[in-house]
Parts: C-alpha cells; structure tokens; sequence
C-alpha cells in the first residue's frame, strides 16, 4: 500500500525511488501524472525504473530492432518523463550464443540510449551475475562495456551480483572509469550484514565510478522482515563515514 510504506521510506531517510512496474503507460495501475503526485506527496522524487522490451528472435537474425519495438520505447520513455525519472534501466537481457547476437543487443541499447537523451533521460543497462559468463572468446560484460556509447549508455552495477559472479566492483571501476552512473547498493539480504561485500571501497570509489546516485536494493527479505531490513539497511549507509550525503554535482 503506497499510502502508508512511501512516507515510512522517506522517515527512514530515503530521498528516491527506482520503479519496476511499467505496462501499458502506466506504474503501478497509475498515470505518470498520479504517480509522480504519489511519490512527491510522501516527500520522495522519482528516480528511476527498471523496465525493458527484449529482441525476438526474428529481430536477432535480422540484426536490428523492429519499428514496433522502438514505438513501444517512444511511448514508454515518454511515459517516465512525464513520471519525474532521470534514469531508465534495462534490469537484464538473456545471455546470446554468439557476439553477433550480443552486438546487436549493443547497438539495441545505444538505439534507447539516443532517444532517452533526445528527451533528458538517461539510459542504463543494469547487471546480475551471468553477465560475467563468455559468449566465445569475450566476457558478456566486457563486451557491452566496450561496444556501446558512453555518450548513451551507463551501467547501473549491483554491487552484490558483481561479487557473486566472481568479480571486483573496484576493478571494473578503474578498468572502465565514468562508466557506472548508479549503483545498486546490495547485500545478501540487508545492507553490510555478511560482511561478503566491500562497501567501503565501493564507496570510496565512486567518484571513480562515475556514480551520480546509489539504490538500495533489499531483495533477500520479504513480509514481516522487509520494512526492519530497510531500515537497518538506511541507518547502515547513514552511519558510514564512507558515504557521502550526496553524490550528483
């Protein structure tokens, strides 16, 4: 009910919101209009949405998206101005058998990176763990890193899924400096409890990263745990010397 856990969000001293439930013009059941009074009325802004199309595989073969594909993000971009976001996000994409594939996905993201910039959006593709699998010779991560504009496309990294596919949030950040405008900020379950991710590098990197807003992300815990985790989570980041009240100039 976004009538009572928005303001107990923002008491808990979040300032923003990343959505995940855009279908047919609207989040959540709601205009962009209503949502954005919504989020504004709790004393949040809207930040972000995790939302995508994905390519056919007759979109594959032909090498590029279809006219319907890209109307569909004409009116899905248009729908997150309207909301108040900054950031739109594809949350994942299926790993390709061949780098033609994982090409053509590249040039699919920096096609919606160019049209979210006509408008003052900005584009991101975000990771889980499978990203740092191979398609041939190339890690997929690497690949879409290096063959796409950064100009329109950014990564949102999630901290926790860059651990788990045996990798360095820090290394990434110095390999590939400006590239990483959001960060999800994400643990086991709640923030800086297993003590598996180096949040204090992360952050003390940022700068590095390029990172311009972070998002918690509180995915391991549901029901009667979930509100407790995300104030633990708040208060952990809060209390940290290591992160900055701010990070967008």
């Amino acid at each position: 009910n976004q009538a009572t856990v928005l303001p107990q969000l923002a008491e808990m001293g979040y300032t923003t919101i990343e959505t995940a439930n855009y279908k047919d013009g609207k989040l959540y059941g709601m205009t962009p209009e209503d949502f954005k009074a919504c989020i504004e009325k709790a004393g949040l802004k809207s930040l972000s949405t995790h939302t995508t199309r994905g390519l056919s595989k007759e979109e594959l073969k032909a090498g590029a998206p279809s006219e319907e594909t890209m109307k569909w993000w004409d009116e899905c971009i248009a729908a997150h101005k309207t909301a108040g976001m900054t950031y739109v996000v594809t949350p994942s994409q299926p790993l390709p058998e061949t780098l033609k594939d994982l090409q053509t996905w590249c040039e699919y993201h920096n096609a919606i990176g160019k049209k979210c910039a006509e408008v003052g959006l900005k584009y991101g593709y975000h990771n889980h763990s499978f990203e740092f699998k191979k398609v041939e010779d190339k890690v997929m991560i690497d690949y879409m890193i290096e063959n796409t504009d950064p100009q329109y496309v950014f990564f949102e990294m999630d901290v926790y899924w860059v651990m788990m596919g045996q990798a360095s949030p820090v290394d990434y950040f110095n390999r590939y400096p400006g590239r990483f405008k959001l960060l999800h900020i994400k643990d086991r379950k709640e923030i800086g409890q297993s003590g598996m991710v180096g949040f204090d590098a992360i952050f003390k990197n940022a700068e590095l990263a390029g990172v311009e807003n972070i998002v918690v992300e509180v995915e391991g815990l549901k029901g009667e745990a979930l509100m407790p985790g995300m104030v633990q989570s708040a208060e952990y980041l809060l209390d940290a010397d290591f992160v900055k009240p701010a990070y967008t100039k």
